[in-house]
């Protein structure tokens, strides 16, 4: 079976189950979309790796155990989605240490939270795209900027998501005084505020 390599197109908050969100998976060499319902925590750690100008105060688990990797040499070198049953994602990492190879079995939210921290390539089997893959409207703006690492919210998916009065709040403040909230954000580890933030300082 082929491999078709992926990339993360977006995160969104998930309108079918209270507290998930949806991973948006997109494929390298094509239109197909695949999203992942995932947990509220893996969201952010995910998010987080993304954006690399947010760092906590503190390692999450998945920087623990990218920290602890390094301490051992070990190096994991690709993430494969490897078995969808009854909407189940189910994922492998490669991990490869003193020129071994070990497969260890993951959940796909931990396994594409690991990928980002080491820059390892997200794979999944053909037949689970044609069978999982979706196609998704994506404004214009959004697919120009489909490169970048950005953190994207699609209408399609994310109708009920009203990010805008919250925004609203912050362009009353002064540059310092959005940096001094962001900057507050982080070392309480509310990295949801911090990312609206952030949005607010690059507008200006």
């Amino acid at each position: 079976m082929s491999l078709v390599r992926l990339k993360i197109k977006g995160i969104s908050y998930s309108q079918t189950q209270n507290g998930a969100y949806a991973l948006i998976l997109n494929e390298v060499d094509g239109d197909r979309k695949l999203p992942i319902v995932i947990g509220a925590f893996e969201a952010q750690s995910i998010a987080i790796a993304l954006e690399k100008e947010i760092r906590p105060p503190r390692p999450l688990t998945h920087d623990l155990f990218k920290n602890f990797a390094d301490r051992f040499d070990i190096v994991v070198k690709q993430v494969i989605i490897h078995k969808l049953v009854d909407g189940v994602f189910y994922s492998s990492i490669i991990c490869e240490r003193d020129n071994a190879e070990e497969i260890i079995d993951a959940r796909t939210s931990d396994a594409i939270a690991l990928a980002l921290r080491f820059q390892a390539p997200i794979f999944t089997y053909k037949n689970i795209l044609d069978k999982a893959g979706i196609y998704l409207k994506i404004n214009p703006e959004d697919e120009d900027e489909s490169e970048s690492d950005s953190i994207l919210v699609d209408d399609m998916i994310a109708e009920e998501l009203e990010t805008g009065s919250v925004q609203e709040n912050y362009k009353a403040k002064s540059l310092e005084e959005l940096h001094n909230m962001l900057d507050e954000a982080v070392a309480n580890e509310d990295y949801e505020k911090a990312a609206n933030i952030r949005d607010e300082i690059s507008k200006r």
